[in-house]
């Protein structure tokens, strides 16, 4: 069963969320809330495998509630996933960088909007190459973070290959099949990278790439 946390201000969207999400039967709306704060709250308490969050809500908004999260062990399990009305932005991206699994546009027809609540409590990121390119144009002008390369020392050549197609976009078979090896070979490599690198989920896999310099617009 997954477990869903709604969190948005705006309570008509999270009843029509939740009237969604209830016709499924192998997914559970545990706790709603109207803030950030409440819903951090709500997510200590019920521990949700999904915490689908507005972006832009009173008293904390998504990006310091992802940020929140993120920073608490107790919360490992919990992916966010961001809920915006406007599609990729910098907020989005912020998000992203705060430690967010994808995001939503609250427009997302509902069988998409299934979809990717399932593919998101497998700990797979939302983020389809298109998105993956933003990424990549956010990072024409910027150069790597000072210092942000050092966790990359600690992969293995073969995870270094794996996570730059992370960073473009790849799903696991999609790796498997560029770096000939087996579905479950090229799952390893990503999560062991994670692992070492400290990444919540393949969205923040795929920040740290651009932000280290392991990719970069050229060959990305």
């Amino acid at each position: 069963m997954i477990r869903v946390l709604l969190v948005d201000d705006q309570r008509l969207l999270r009843s029509g969320f939740r009237a969604l999400l209830d016709l499924e039967d192998d997914i559970e709306v545990v706790a709603e809330a109207g803030d950030g704060a409440e819903g951090l709250a709500l997510a200590r308490e019920h521990l949700p495998d999904i915490a689908l969050i507005d972006i832009r809500m009173p008293v904390v908004d998504g990006i310091e509630a992802t940020r929140r999260i993120a920073a608490d062990p107790a919360l490992a399990g919990v992916h966010v996933v961001i809920l915006t009305n406007y599609g990729f932005d910098e907020y989005v991206f912020e998000a992203l960088r705060a430690g967010a699994a994808g995001f939503l546009v609250k427009d997302i027809v509902p069988e998409d909007f299934l979809h990717a609540v399932r593919v998101a409590a497998r700990g797979d990121a939302l983020l389809a190459p298109s998105i993956t390119r933003k990424l990549i144009n956010r990072y024409v002008t910027q150069p790597p973070h000072t210092g942000s390369g050092t966790g990359l020392k600690e992969l293995t050549n073969r995870e270094r290959e794996a996570v730059a197609l992370v960073a473009q976009g790849l799903s696991n078979d999609q790796i498997a099949d560029s770096m000939v090896i087996s579905p479950l070979t090229a799952k390893t490599h990503v999560n062991r990278a994670m692992a070492k690198l400290h990444a919540r989920d393949r969205a923040q896999l795929v920040v740290m790439a651009y932000e280290s310099g392991l990719v970069t617009p050229r060959s990305g």
